[in-house]
């Protein structure tokens, strides 16, 4: 057995809930066996709140919704290229290290790709985020991703509107020992804040950060 965490749609600051459950893993690297995973977590939850909907969202998802939510597949605009590419491409392109970057070449570059790109790893440590000549600080830690993520969903109605019938969601891949930015705690700010109308307040209040 495995634990992983389902991200809750709530009612108050920090806009999602933690839930953990214990499910069935399937080891392995393929879709399929993730994809198993991914059916064992929701049937784990579902033993327990059989009347809550759940949405994977990466590309192991079994829902075609989830998988353009993955954030290598979900677009966000950038007004100096006048045309969308995948939030991936804009978060790894707008780290600035100690010694280089933000990378902007990266935009052109698949998500998997500049995910993978050794720059990150020989240009000294972080020291701020970027975003079309404008600077992100590195706290609140998910600040930039979140800004990211949630403006690409505000940008993308068609997807975006279909996430309001959620209770919860899950990434399959995220590892929080590893990383703190999640696609699917992203979602379910996104579907509470919409909920509360506090949607704009909040991105308005990250705007306010920005140098």
């Amino acid at each position: 057995m495995a634990t992983k965490q389902i991200f809750l749609v709530t009612d108050k600051e920090p806009y999602y809930h933690k839930y953990t459950t214990d499910y069935q893993a399937f080891n392995g690297f393929s879709l399929a066996q993730k994809r198993r995973s991914v059916e064992s977590l929701h049937q784990a939850y579902h033993r327990m709140h059989p009347d809550k909907k759940i949405l994977e969202v990466s590309s192991a998802s079994l829902e075609e919704l989830g998988v353009q939510l993955s954030a290598f597949n979900l677009l966000k605009q950038v007004p100096s290229l006048d045309k969308k590419i995948p939030v991936e491409c804009v978060f790894q392109g707008g780290k600035v290290y100690r010694d280089g970057g933000p990378y902007l070449d990266m935009y052109e570059m698949a998500p998997n790709q500049a995910k993978k790109d050794e720059r990150k790893d020989s240009s000294g440590p972080l020291t701020a985020f970027a975003f079309e000549g404008k600077r992100f600080p590195l706290e609140p830690k998910t600040l930039f991703y979140d800004y990211l993520y949630l403006s690409a969903l505000k940008e993308n109605p068609e997807l975006s509107d279909q996430l309001l019938v959620y209770d919860g969601f899950t990434d399959i891949f995220f590892n929080p020992e590893k990383a703190f930015n999640c696609q699917a705690i992203s979602c379910a700010k996104y579907v509470t804040l919409v909920k509360l109308g506090r949607l704009e307040e909040y991105l308005n209040k990250i705007e306010t950060l920005i140098y």
